[in-house]
């Protein structure tokens, strides 16, 4: 078997190059992909494959444990990898490994090398390889499913908890003006529902690659800031402040969901900052992008936290200072959402200058019409 690993050894660059060819051309995905993203997997499972060979004196199959773990938790990730790549399917990562196994067996035959052993080991190999990368492959993307699940469910809170709110102070005697103003807001409320529940059943059809459904439009963005602000003036005991020195904010967003963004952060606002201050949002316009900043006082947010933060439904695994238990549905969203109008997400907090969220969208990044983001929920 020395001889076996030597060949693989002194032949690895010009397997991996023949293997990107071959699913070049007989895969469909993989021809845009680039040549970095598909070399992640395949030099180290070529070395997995050498030091087994090197080591098959004392080779055990009953113990694949002990001597394929690492192989094995490797291909754990390529599939996890792979799930995160936009097009792919079960049937593309098994043809990866089906091409590999045939470049390896001309490569033997070749080399007038291919003996029952060889044949058997690479096939055991193959084939385990395939068994761990296809299971992760589809646990992965069952759990994108059930985090978008998570997020829609969650964020379906808001909207519904407003039309209860503004139900439970709604009297026939109020005046007119306020009347409908509050019957307004709860209708306002209950399309907000409507529309996260279809959100949610898009949800469930997530293909590898894909995160959030976005929907573009070219409309004015302040209108649903303005209802952010309002629906949170009626919520909230903390006093909520616009600032905005413009008359409206035309360009192509997902306004449905930065309005979700922003609902969440003042949310979180309200859960972690000081309940005796206000939390204010300000909203500054240029020609090419909106800047939109939510800012509270109160304990800040330490640098440990700061980057936990942002992993998906992070939470605050405790007590904020307020006693509210923090289910937010985690910043990752949030920055997919930016990233999504060509945008970004920052942050700033300390003791002085308190805790600022600021989300940047681009108003021209993208066309009119429906995308799905690329969203890696992947640890």
């Amino acid at each position: 078997m020395q001889e076996a690993a030597l060949i693989i050894e002194n032949n690895k660059e010009q397997i991996i190059d023949d293997w990107i060819k071959s699913i070049r051309e007989e895969l469909v995905t993989p021809r845009k992909t680039a040549e970095i993203v598909l070399r992640n997997h395949v030099p180290l499972l070529l070395e997995d494959i050498i030091n087994i060979m090197k080591s098959y004196d004392n080779f055990n199959i009953n113990e694949e444990k002990n001597n394929f773990v690492g192989m094995l938790e490797r291909s754990i990730g390529h599939g996890r990898h792979r799930s995160t790549s936009s097009g792919y399917d079960i049937e593309q990562v098994l043809r990866e490994y089906i091409i590999l196994h045939r470049i390896l067996t001309r490569l033997y035959r070749k080399n007038d090398a291919y003996t029952t052993d060889i044949a058997d080991l690479i096939k055991y190999i193959i084939e385990n390889s395939m068994l761990y990368a296809t299971g992760a492959f589809n646990q992965s993307l069952d759990e994108v499913r059930q985090k978008l699940l998570g997020i829609m469910v969650h964020d379906l809170r808001n909207p519904i908890s407003a039309a209860y709110l503004a139900i439970g102070v709604l009297r026939q005697e109020d005046e007119p003006e306020r009347f409908n103003k509050v019957k307004e807001m709860t209708k306002k409320s209950i399309a907000r529902s409507l529309e996260l529940m279809e959100n949610l059943l898009e949800s469930v059809t997530v293909n590898p690659g894909e995160g959030l459904t976005m929907e573009f439009a070219e409309t004015d963005l302040l209108k649903y800031i303005e209802s952010v602000y309002h629906e949170a003036s009626e919520i909230y005991s903390n006093e909520i402040v616009l600032k905005c020195d413009v008359e409206e904010i035309v360009g192509v967003f997902d306004c449905a969901m930065v309005q979700r963004v922003l609902e969440n952060i003042v949310n979180n606002a309200v859960k972690y900052g000081s309940r005796k201050t206000q939390i204010t949002m300000t909203v500054i316009d240029s020609p090419e992008y909106v800047t939109i900043d939510i800012h509270n006082q109160g304990n800040p947010i330490d640098e440990q936290k700061q980057k936990e933060i942002f992993k998906f439904l992070s939470t605050s695994n405790g007590k904020s200072p307020g006693k509210l238990k923090s289910w937010g549905m985690g910043l990752t969203i949030v920055k997919a959402v930016a990233k999504g109008h060509g945008g970004s997400l920052k942050l700033k907090s300390n003791g002085e200058d308190g805790t600022t969220f600021s989300l940047v969208l681009g108003k021209y990044k993208n066309e009119p019409g429906k995308i799905k983001t690329a969203l890696n929920f992947i640890k």
